[in-house]
């Protein structure tokens, strides 16, 4: 028996990404709390249901719960991204086995459109088991996965599917019975909707829309006049009326942003240049990568934060180009010159970064009247030669003078697994 619908999204996301990747490999974490830490091991940006359990916060210092970590006996692993990049594109081909417009969301959670004939499955509740089934079975990764008639609602149900153990991590709004999606609906806080935050919902709050019924009840048109037409449509897909459709090429950036904390403090400009020249190369990379060029840069320096014993700065400068540029030369020789106007002696500093602003398509970049020769007639060639070097002998490979050096401000990765699935000399053995 087949299933016939006219519209039908999917969301499928999977559960606790980060520190599953890492059990897959290392089944006897599931007996413990997980979690993993950012760069440099600094904060929480993971965790397993185990560690939710014993209080421990997303986004937490890690050296703020070193007690608590101790007390429950806390597994504290670095991030090892390039095993859950991985994992994630194992992931996404499965997903895409099942229908060919898949959007891609998030490293760990993608929409699927399901249009007219879905498979021959009795029910979408069966295909969600299935793709559930498949998923573990090829990449071992545990997810939720929510059907509705638009991509809000289906964000909605894979929330439920999560939060709640009745639905065995499916749960199929287009099927369920309207009296009980409305009893669920008036239980959910207006905050759990996909796109309102915590400061949209104390202002929803105030005008006693609570939850995400009261917020399906309200005049679109009332919404739209205070919070904009974004909010408008949200309302118009609680209701069932797809507003927005999948996007399977991801659109450009519209800002790229470079930026880590430092695996040891540095105080000296010099190292602080090395940092910002190798941040600049990474989002220069990933400028031409989408074929854009920059109007606009902004770079900023910081103190540790967290470290209220410490001296605290923080500083930042913007610069608009005289002309669009994607070159790595012009573009550190920017961000060098605006290094020197904030530059303070005296500070350990923890963290930079470059934002790469204004942002265009390339040769559609408007000069300006006189010539500033920013950028030599020669660049497109030299960006190309030295993008098709690193690519195929390895990033930095070649690179600008300026991030040579100690590097001391390098990120420390002390709790990093292997890679596993990355590199031939880490793959599991069985012995």
């Amino acid at each position: 028996m087949s299933l016939h619908v006219q519209k039908v999204f999917a969301l499928a996301d999977a559960n606790s990404f980060y520190a599953s990747c890492e059990t897959v490999f290392n089944p006897k974490l599931t007996k413990f709390p997980v979690v993993v830490l950012s760069n440099g091991d600094g904060c929480v940006v993971a965790r397993n249901q185990k560690a939710k359990d014993v209080g421990i916060k997303m986004g937490e210092p890690a050296f703020l719960i070193k007690d608590l970590i101790k007390k429950h006996k806390v597994v504290a692993l670095s991030s090892n991204y390039a095993l859950y990049a991985d994992m994630s594109n194992r992931f996404m081909a499965v997903l895409s086995s099942y229908t060919p417009q898949i959007e891609v969301y998030s490293v760990d959670e993608s929409f699927l459109y399901l249009n007219g004939h879905i498979g021959e499955w009795n029910s979408l509740s069966e295909m969600g088991t299935t793709v559930k089934k498949h998923v573990d079975m090829w990449t071992g990764l545990p997810i939720c996965v929510g059907f509705s008639q638009t991509k809000t609602l289906a964000k909605l149900a894979n929330h439920i599917a999560k939060k709640n153990a009745q639905f065995k991590g499916v749960c199929d709004l287009v099927s369920m019975d309207p009296i009980q999606v409305k009893e669920i609906f008036g239980k959910l806080d207006v905050s759990d909707v996909w796109g309102i935050g915590r400061k949209l919902s104390d202002h929803l709050r105030s005008m006693n829309i609570n939850n995400v019924q009261d917020l399906k009840q309200s005049s679109p048109k009332s919404i739209r006049q205070k919070f904009g037409v974004v909010m408008e449509r949200t309302i118009e897909e609680l209701n069932g009326v797809s507003c927005l459709e999948i996007s399977e090429i991801a659109p450009p950036r519209k800002q790229i942003i470079s930026s880590k904390s430092f695996g040891q403090k540095v105080s000296t400009r010099f190292e602080l240049e090395q940092s910002l020249t190798e941040y600049v190369t990474t989002a220069s990379e990933k400028l031409r990568g989408q074929k854009s060029v920059c109007g606009a840069m902004q770079i900023f320096i910081m103190t540790d934060k967290h470290r209220e014993d410490e001296p605290q700065y923080y500083n930042h400068f913007n610069v608009n180009l005289p002309e669009p540029t994607n070159d790595v030369r012009t573009l550190t020789k920017v961000a060098l010159w605006a290094l020197k106007r904030i530059y303070l002696e005296g500070y350990q500093y923890k963290k930079s970064g470059v934002v790469l602003m204004d942002l265009r398509e390339e040769g559609k970049e408007q000069f300006s009247l006189f010539d500033t020769k920013l950028t030599d007639e020669d660049s497109p060639k030299i960006m190309q030669a030295l993008d098709a070097i690193n690519g195929r002998f390895g990033r930095g490979t070649l690179k600008l003078g300026s991030s040579m050096g100690e590097n001391r401000y390098k990120m420390v990765f002390q709790k990093k697994t292997p890679c596993y699935t990355t590199e031939w000399l880490e793959i599991p053995a069985i012995k």
